[in-house]
């Protein structure tokens, strides 16, 4: 099942409809008048506009289950092969239904995920299903002569308005929100399939353990039936709240004009549809107490996850979260972070510290006996970097919050507050990262392989154990994801940076996430070693969490933020909603006692702090998303036999562009050269500036191919003049729009097939037509290229266009006047300010009109926007850049001032004239 709507749960904001301004409330309230209720409409809107009232539907179940609703031909279709599936079963013995049926339900979950998955990309992306239903004509009214095939649409009118028989009209409905229900059915047979072959599967692989014991089997039985209740109340309640619409992602055809409330499910966890919704999967494999159907339940549960990351998510993001320009950007941002593969840098002392160490630890760990008296030295360092952890870092970060200690300490010894904020994130990275990689070490000495997998629960405790640790992970990648670094390294213990707290990711069901599930991978490695020392370490480890949330973090919180602060998140507002009335008043008199216990601590402890303060005065530390390319065309290497009758002569391809400065040309003639090829000889080499649009003119017969494409080529990567060997990689644009069913192809045709008469010489109509190669278009690096026109969608070649050069042009430090920083600053930022916006794609909600206008948003969410600048910079100023700085510095000036800053200190190392110190060329 669908709803797209989780992702925006995840974000501060849940999706942004416009809510239907239907108001009854016109009278003076006076007046008792007693009248019907009205069924509230629900408007939708189309992408071209197109305003309709949207029918009401119906669920799935329902409408195929209950004989009381109407059926019709797809209904039929659908009960039919669910019915094969069943006979087969019972049909069938159990060895070969067992793996027949694993078969088949891994390829309905595979026509779910993968098969429905690409028809949604399409449609997102080009609006492929209503163009393919415009194509084939299935709604066009016979009546109009143009519908080839009237008896298709007959059956498409009678299915639809035998389902929906109220407010309804297949004539009158767009084709957009028509596609849309012919969708919703291929969706319910892929579905049905995909929920009975499981359950078929499920019952083939069930059997009675041997030697299970009653309690054993009384326990798997009641977590197997509250699970699958569950899961069934949250399919429901779900259902309620996003309604057929999102269900059946209605919004990657039209929108409603409707605002959703998102309570009950919604509050309990993130994306509840995909994470929780599928705890049933794991009760039926409870139920039949089978491996297999357990290992079945897990791929499918990452299957859903990733169909929701790479699916819904980006479609989500697109639709109702467009990226928007930032209102201000930071003077001097930080760029160079600490957390995440990415960023992990060998040159850096933090970096480096935290290698060499961990790498200490693994050695040791892997080359030293398993002996009681190594397991027993791994346990006791686990124990005490944990202590060191939650106490020594809790007891620092006390002292900062009460009286800025740390930040005093460094302001003592000259140095800033930034430099102690660096140093302290130092300090907790490698103190994290200790207390981490010890207790790994212990559970390592503590392991021990089994010899029989399938003795006891040594399987099903390896499965637990490594699903904590996946939640653990994701838990804190969360986290990071919605405090940043600065969050995640207490920036608000160091900086007053007057930021109202928001709750979004994993904070808009946990207030602390970090007490709940902030320490599962500990017990999922204690599951896993099933060892006493490793369980005594995840308690205790757990224990020091909760004591650090609530002695260091929630003072300084309330502190900080005071009212501000959230008392209940989510999913706490939703248990206690849920609780019966005794059950409440019994869980805030604890409540009560517990603020009172936590009172008396707190006395206790601001007592006893001039006492430990002798003790821990000198404590100080110091610690720390492809799409694959999809090819555009298929490469083909034989000739089309329908080129017969195709004259290449008849076709042509003009180029214009921008032309890049004198840079390139001189280059050709600068003295390396032998005597007879130092002069220029006038040629009339086109030469574009980097990421600058180019236009192309073509032309060809006026009986050309409809489906005729022109590709912009690296010269070099083809041998052959007659046949384009490779895929032009999305660097292509039809010469006639609508014949690939795709917006993304189309855009950039200006004109097309405009009359140019009879050719010079010859008998043959012409025609002419013109388009922009612009943005994921363009090849974004230095070299020579060339466009080829490709007859009736192969990749036979009809013409080839000029060659031209992209160039970076240099930046000459000579041609600046005004011998100071501040000139030199403008001259890079005027001569930055044309290439950023090429870069930007020259769109008016990303590009900057001014050096100090901020970039849009979509710089931070796509990386290709930096990464293109980057390289520019580098080729323009000799400095390498890491993508990161892009986003950081987010406008030109910033820009502007690290390329003047970094030119200023590498200097002394250029072999090139520079503002700055004088190289050691100039000295001598």
């Amino acid at each position: 099942m669908n709803t797209p709507t989780d992702a925006p749960a995840d974000g501060g904001e849940l999706r942004r409809r416009q809510t239907s301004t239907n108001d009854d409330n016109g009278n003076d309230g006076n007046e008792a008048i007693v009248t019907p209720p009205k069924t509230r409409k629900t408007y939708g809107r189309t992408k071209n506009g197109t305003v309709f009232t949207v029918p009401t539907t119906h669920d799935m179940v329902s409408q195929l289950l209950d004989p009381r609703e109407p059926k019709n031909l797809s209904d039929a279709i659908v009960l039919a092969v669910l019915a094969v599936h069943i006979l087969a079963f019972y049909q069938l013995p159990g060895s070969v239904a067992r793996p027949l049926f694993a078969v088949v339900y891994l390829f309905w979950r595979a026509s779910y995920n993968l098969g429905i998955g690409i028809l949604l990309r399409l449609q997102s992306n080009d609006n492929k299903l209503v163009a393919w239903a415009k194509k084939w004509k299935l709604f066009e009214n016979p009546s109009t002569g143009r519908n080839p095939r009237p008896w298709l649409y007959k059956l498409l009118k009678y299915e639809l308005e035998t389902k929906i028989p109220q407010d309804y009209e297949f004539e009158k409905a767009p084709i957009e929100y028509n596609t849309w229900l012919v969708f919703r059915r291929l969706v319910d047979l892929i579905l049905m399939c995909d929920f009975v072959s499981y359950c078929l599967f499920a019952i083939a692989c069930a059997h009675q353990p041997v030697g299970e014991s009653i309690y054993v089997k009384i326990a798997r039985w009641a977590f197997g039936w509250i699970t699958i209740g569950f899961n069934l109340w949250v399919k429901l309640d779900a259902h309620r709240v996003v309604k057929d619409y999102a269900w059946y992602w209605g919004d990657f055809f039209y929108l409603v004009d409707e605002e959703l409330t998102f309570d009950g499910v919604f509050e309990m966890a993130p994306h509840p549809m995909y994470s929780i919704g599928y705890a049933g999967y794991y009760g039926i494999s409870a139920l039949a107490a089978s491996y297999a159907v357990l290992f079945i339940s897990i791929v499918a549960h990452a299957a859903q996850l990733a169909f929701l990351v790479l699916i819904e998510n980006p479609h989500i993001e697109k639709t109702y979260d467009p990226p928007t320009r930032k209102s201000e950007v930071p003077v001097r941002p930080r760029i160079h972070n600490l957390l995440g593969i990415k960023n992990i840098d060998i040159f850096r002392t933090v970096d480096y510290s935290t290698f060499i160490t961990l790498a200490l630890i693994a050695v040791l760990a892997i080359s030293t006996p398993q002996t009681p008296l190594h397991q027993s030295l791994f346990f006791g360092l686990a124990l005490l970097f944990r202590l060191w952890y939650s106490v020594g870092l809790g007891v620092i970060l006390r002292r900062q919050s009460n009286d800025k200690a740390w930040t005093r300490h460094f302001l003592k010894v000259g140095e800033t507050v930034e430099e102690g904020w660096r140093q302290w994130k130092g300090y907790y990275h490698i103190t994290q990262s200790l207390c981490y990689a010890t207790f790994i070490a212990a559970c390592w000495k503590m392991y021990s392989a089994p010899v029989d997998w399938n003795y006891g629960f040594v399987l099903l405790r390896h499965v637990i154990g490594a699903s904590l640790i996946a939640l653990h992970i994701w838990t804190a990648v969360s986290i990071y994801d919605s405090l940043g670094e600065f969050g995640w390294f207490f920036g608000d213990f160091f900086f007053d940076q007057g930021a109202k707290l928001t709750y979004t990711s994993i904070y808009r069901f946990l207030n602390n996430p970090e007490r709940v599930l902030g320490t599962a991978g500990l017990w999922g490695g204690a599951i896993i070693t099933w060892s006493r020392s490793i369980f005594v370490l995840a308690l205790v480890s757990h224990l020091l969490t909760i004591a650090f949330l609530q002695f260091v973090e929630k003072p300084h919180m309330q502190k900080i933020y005071g009212e501000g602060l959230r008392r209940e998140a989510g999913l706490t507002k939703f248990i206690k909603r849920s609780l019966p009335p005794p059950v409440a008043e019994w869980q805030s008199s604890v409540n009560k006692v517990m603020d009172e216990t936590s009172h008396f601590v707190e006395d206790f402890l601001d007592a006893a702090r001039p006492k430990l303060a002798a003790g821990v005065s000198t404590i100080v530390r110091d610690t720390t998303a492809l799409f694959n390319k999809y090819p555009a065309r298929l490469t083909l290497t034989k000739l089309s036999p329908d080129l017969a009758g195709f004259d290449p002569k008849l076709y042509s391809i003009d180029v214009e562009g921008e032309a890049s400065g004198l840079s390139a040309l001189s280059e050709r003639a600068s003295g390396k050269e032998g005597t007879a090829a130092r002069f220029p000889n006038g040629l009339k080499t086109m030469i574009f500036e980097y990421g600058a649009p180019i236009k192309v003119k073509w032309s060809a017969p006026a009986n050309h191919g409809r489906k005729d494409w022109i590709g912009l080529y690296m010269v070099a990567d083809n041998r052959s003049r007659d046949v384009t060997e490779l895929s032009s990689l999305g660097r292509w644009i039809p010469t006639v729009p609508g014949q690939y069913e795709s917006t993304t192809a189309d855009k950039g045709i200006l004109t097309w097939d405009q009359s140019l008469g009879d050719s010079d010489g010859g008998d043959a109509n012409l025609v002419s037509g013109e388009m922009v190669f612009s943005g994921d278009k363009l090849w974004w690096t230095q070299g020579v290229f060339e466009f080829r026109y490709h007859h009736d969608g192969n990749h036979n070649v009809m013409s080839i266009s000029q060659p031209f050069e992209i160039h970076i042009g240099r930046f000459d430090n000579g041609d600046i006047e005004v011998n100071n920083d501040e000139s030199h600053q403008q001259a890079i930022e005027s001569a930055l300010l044309p290439v950023v916006q090429n870069c930007l794609d020259r769109d008016p909600d990303i590009q900057p009109s001014t050096p100090s206008e901020p970039f849009g948003s979509h710089v931070e969410r796509d990386g290709k926007y930096a990464k293109r600048l980057v390289y520019a910079i580098h080729q323009m100023f000799g400095i390498e850049f890491a993508p990161a700085v892009v986003p950081a510095d987010g406008n030109v000036r910033n820009l502007a001032w690290r390329i003047c800053n970094a030119k200023q200190v590498l200097a002394p190392y250029s072999m090139s004239d520079s503002r700055g110190t004088s190289t050691p060329g100039a000295e001598k």
